[in-house]
């Protein structure tokens, strides 16, 4: 449905140049969302795999040990749409910080992401409301000590910024002036909060997530913040018990017309194409989830079986499996710290694991050695590449 521009400009001047800075109406659209037949099956789709997904999760006999991986796995993949090329593997070996030849610039971003979502969703655990604090807070701690030492982590910018293009004259689109970021944010904080009326969380989610990229209200970090609101309002709303939903591998595989879109909603109101890819984002999304969550669980059912062949050691090889499960890269001193053996025991076991296949060595060194559950990663890179 065409409705017109979604906001208005505004000229100002920045830069040395004038520009026009397009400054959002709030959300919900007006007229409201047009439900046709198809759009409504897409969302009834995407409902019924957010179901499955939240349901998959009760399954696991450990659910922290997969979130722990998996959150990491979307830290990549978002990185990645920003330009950082540190994989789930260098991500792993720089959280240990034991082994030299891991590119620390990006590995360090990757890692701060990790800690911006961890952040955003243990506030909500005790009650903070998704709200402009909680979005400031997750900003500082993505942008802490890496690339955003210059860029006032956890503040508004106060200068202008602009999307594509090498200055605000040739970009694709220019984001609200400073003055206009307070006024726009605290619109799109009424929305989160069912003001002026409820949306439905799905909903929610998907027009929260434009609004918040076309604001862009950071110096720094805009892209990945977005696509993280979309799982924070999902958890809030309870939607999702567990952080299980990220999309930025499909976003990433369908960059081109994902920008198209949203320019698309800004000059034209086009509300329903946006959302119907949504919607099939998130159905794609949660079953690709539900997949891997099933892999997994397969994996490690048939690796635990697999290592009663160990006879006399099998009882600490599984508490040892047990570990890499969680920690899939590791060293011998923090598998020990963590199946709470001691190291030369540990070191029996992996060495029972590693001719059972389960496990490979990292480094061909015999001091500092690292083992990795390559087959529980390769699992989770499916698509990554």
């Amino acid at each position: 449905m065409k409705r017109g521009l979604q906001g208005r400009y505004i000229t100002i001047s920045t830069v040395g140049e004038t520009v026009k800075a397009f400054i959002p109406s709030p959300l919900p659209p007006v007229p409201a969302i047009q439900w046709t037949v198809e759009l409504q099956a897409k969302c009834d789709t995407a409902l019924v795999w957010l179901g499955r997904l939240d349901a998959v999760c009760t399954l696991l006999p450990d659910p922290d040990l997969f979130l722990y991986t998996y959150v990491r796995k979307e830290a990549v993949l978002s990185s990645m749409i920003e330009g950082t090329q540190s994989s789930l593997s260098d991500l792993l070996l720089y959280e240990i910080n034991e082994t030299p030849g891991v590119p620390m610039g990006d590995a360090r971003e990757v890692s701060n992401y990790v800690a911006a979502m961890e952040h955003g969703l243990a506030r909500l655990a005790k009650g903070l409301p998704l709200s402009l604090r909680l979005i400031k807070e997750m900003h500082a701690k993505l942008l802490a000590g890496g690339r955003g030492d210059n860029s006032t982590p956890g503040e508004f910018r106060r200068s202008q910024n602009w999307i594509g293009g090498s200055r605000p004259g040739n970009a694709t689109f220019v984001p609200p002036p400073p003055d206009q970021i307070m006024p726009c944010m605290g619109d799109l904080e009424r929305f989160l909060h069912d003001l002026p009326v409820p949306t439905s969380a799905l909903i929610k989610a998907a027009l929260a997530h434009v609004q918040f990229e076309t604001i862009h209200p950071f110096p720094d970090g805009n892209g990945q913040l977005g696509r993280l609101l979309i799982t924070l309002i999902l958890c809030e709303q309870e939607i999702l018990r567990e952080p299980l939903l990220y999309l930025s591998l499909y976003l990433k595989k369908h960059r081109s017309r994902y920008y198209a879109l949203l320019n698309d909603i800004r000059a034209g109101g086009n509300w329903e194409q946006w959302l119907d890819l949504f919607f099939e984002a998130v159905a794609q999304t949660a079953q690709q989830a539900v997949n891997t969550v099933r892999l997994l669980m397969e994996l490690q059912a048939k690796d635990v079986q697999s290592i009663e062949a160990l006879g006399r050691i099998s009882s600490s090889a599984r508490r040892v499996h047990a570990s890499l499960a969680e920690r899939p890269v590791a060293t011998i001193r923090l598998l020990s710290q963590r199946s709470r053996l001691n190291v030369v025991t540990v070191g029996k076991c992996l060495l029972g694991l590693k001719e059972l296949g389960i496990v490979k060595e990292l480094t061909g060194h015999r001091r500092n050695r690292v083992f990795t559950y390559h087959t529980y990663l390769d699992i989770l890179n499916q698509g990554v590449e």
